[in-house]
């Protein structure tokens, strides 16, 4: 049973028309760092914003499309999704909020980072992940090459293999659309309204959309494969944001815990006066006990490239609200570092880990064993469950704050002057985002809503103690979590800053070191409350199980399987929740999916 085609409503053409500019003025800047092979993914922007597919069924010429699935979110998930139902010759079409596809793999994270296993992983995944944005020519290459090749890849690269994915699919992505509001009948999607909301200069989402209702589609199914899980949340189904307690799910390390990083450092604005008030960048200490739940959850960042080679360098610029104040206490830290320090190299390698941070694969990252680094946090939570205005406030206030951060390691006195000079030589990297200033397009959400779906994934699950009957895809991977928040505290008589939230257990390779599988019933709603909708990336999780589980690879996993239930409910004319299992495990075995470990393995 073939799905019907669609064909993009007229008022949508000058939108792709101006998507079409950004790309090529991206790819223009580093066409001379480009091999032929990476040339022609320019060309696959044109197949790919302006493919038609015959037989399409409209309502509303000017603002309405049909289509049998809708994946939202142009992330490795929801590429891999439409990849899946296309390959099954049904339409589809992504919609994107943002101007770029790849999520946070076109954004600084490399595909293969995450994957502490290469055995571990199935399907398209262990295809695509190896070789994005490396341009693969030796087929017999080894993966300890492999990595180390994956490791140094641009995003700007992988954006273009995306692309390339997707025109050579002809998988149609609109671009700047997010979504506004659902229309059921019951317990059935049957459209979708999305609002036009160009992101600003930088990548910043903005708070206010240009034009609203702009675009509506009806789809059987829907799949939010998005970060924050926006369509998720306006389907009306359930899902949990913040940290549950040690005794929701049994799980011993849950809920706010021990502070970690305990620096001795005055936090208030007199030094020794409590009444004068708390400095910036600093909340109060904890009342609760150790395991209470609350709302807050990880750090977010952005995996960010630095340069100090002026052909490329994009100068940071100082906040327009920049207040050295705010910066205080990392003067009062930096004054501390200098007295521990047993000399200048030591001193420096502490310095950086607040800016430009953790080297981590050619990008900068959170550096956790830093009390204060290149992101802030305690503000993640705001994010999380806000609204679009709140939601790009928060997004700006990162970029403000590095910047700020940046402009006060350059001129505070109390930061050594060869320090102060090399940061100040260090600005963002234009190469891997030309068309944004060097800022990367997508923030580092690592956890935002989650699911609260017919299973839930929980430290159970991470530990092997679990089993299910319905797997999709493995996962393997700690428990990750970056600090909540940062407190002060008096211990022994004396008074401390730290960073609470903040832990790492079982380091990549997980507490076990044996994979677990993520059920089906974890990208399913209940059905009583949607009976068309799919989320695998924003699966149902607990705040620690889902630190352990919200790699790359394990959402691009679970977007292709997401795409063959899909397929299988249009076929089957039955909600998703009631495929037939049977079928739909074979036919991800057939994909070669990994649903089970053996130890032989």
């Amino acid at each position: 049973m073939k799905g019907r085609g669609f064909r993009f409503p007229s008022l949508l053409l000058p939108l792709l028309v101006e998507h079409l500019l950004h790309q090529i003025t991206e790819y223009h800047q580093i066409l001379t760092k480009m091999s032929l092979h990476k040339l022609f993914l320019i060309a696959c922007v044109i197949t790919v914003s302006f493919t038609e597919i015959s037989g399409s069924e409209k309502t509303r010429e000017s603002d309405c499309m049909n289509t049998d699935v809708c994946v939202y979110g142009a992330t490795p998930s929801g590429i891999l999704a439409a990849v899946a139902i296309k390959e099954e010759g049904h339409s589809v079409v992504i919609v994107e909020p943002g101007r770029w596809v790849g999520g946070i793999l076109g954004a600084g994270i490399k595909p293969i980072q995450d994957c502490p296993n290469f055995r571990a992983v199935g399907g398209r995944t262990s295809v695509y992940m190896k070789i994005l944005g490396t341009d693969k020519t030796n087929p017999g290459i080894t993966d300890t090459e492999l990595r180390k090749l994956a490791f140094s890849v641009s995003p700007a690269f992988i954006r273009g293999d995306f692309l390339e994915i997707l025109s050579r699919h002809h998988i149609p992505v609109i671009y700047d659309h997010r979504i506004r509001s659902c229309t059921k009948t019951r317990a059935r999607l049957d459209e979708c309204c999305f609002d036009y909301a160009p992101v600003d200069e930088t990548g910043c989402p903005v708070a206010r959309p240009k034009k609203e209702f702009h675009l509506r589609v009806k789809a059987k199914i829907f799949i939010d494969a998005g970060y924050e899980g926006d369509l998720m949340a306006r389907s009306g189904v359930s899902f949990r944001t913040g940290r549950e307690s040690s005794h929701d799910f049994s799980e011993q390390q849950a809920g706010n815990c021990e502070p970690t990083n305990l620096t001795p450092l005055d936090p208030f604005v007199e030094k020794g006066n409590r009444e004068s008030g708390l400095l910036p960048l600093v909340e109060d200490q904890l009342n609760d006990r150790y395991g209470a739940g609350d709302y807050y959850i990880q750090a977010y960042n952005f995996r960010y490239y630095v340069t100090s080679d002026p052909q490329y360098r994009v100068d940071f610029q100082k906040p327009e609200n920049y207040n050295a104040a705010d910066f205080e206490l990392v003067g009062r830290y930096i004054d501390y570092l200098k007295e521990q320090a047993t000399g200048s190299a030591e001193l420096f390698d502490r310095l950086s880990r607040i800016f430009p941070g953790w080297l981590n694969a050619g990008e900068y990252n959170y550096h956790r064993e830093s009390l204060f680094t290149m992101a802030p946090v305690g503000i993640s939570h705001l994010f999380a469950n806000g609204d679009y205005a709140l939601k790009a406030q928060i997004w700006k206030e990162h970029q403000h704050y590095l910047s700020g951060l940046h402009h006060f390691l350059c001129t505070d006195k109390r930061v050594p002057e060869s320090f102060r000079k090399q940061t100040a030589g260090l600005g963002l990297d234009i190469r891997h985002h030309p068309d944004t200033h060097g800022w990367p397009h997508q923030l580092y959400a690592r956890e935002s809503r989650r699911l609260a779906g017919r299973y839930v994934i929980t430290t159970h699950d991470v530990y092997n103690k679990t089993h299910v009957d319905d797997p999709i895809a493995l996962a393997q991977y700690g428990i990750d979590t970056y600090p909540s928040r940062r407190i002060w505290l008096r211990k022994d008589g004396k008074t401390y800053v730290g960073l609470e939230g903040n832990m790492f257990i079982g380091e990549a390779e997980g507490p076990t070191r044996i994979p677990y599988p993520i059920p089906y019933r974890a990208i399913t709603p209940r059905k009583h409350e949607c009976t068309n909708l799919l989320v695998p990336v924003c699966f149902s999780a607990t705040h620690l199980g889902y630190a352990s589980a919200r790699m790359e690879p394990v959402f691009m996993m679970c977007g292709e399987s997401a795409g063959v239930a899909a397929v299988r409910a249009i076929v089957e004319d039955t909600a998703v929740q009631d495929i037939d299992m049977k079928a739909y495990l074979e036919k991800l075995t057939a994909l070669g999916q990994k649903l089970e470990w053996k130890s032989n393995q």
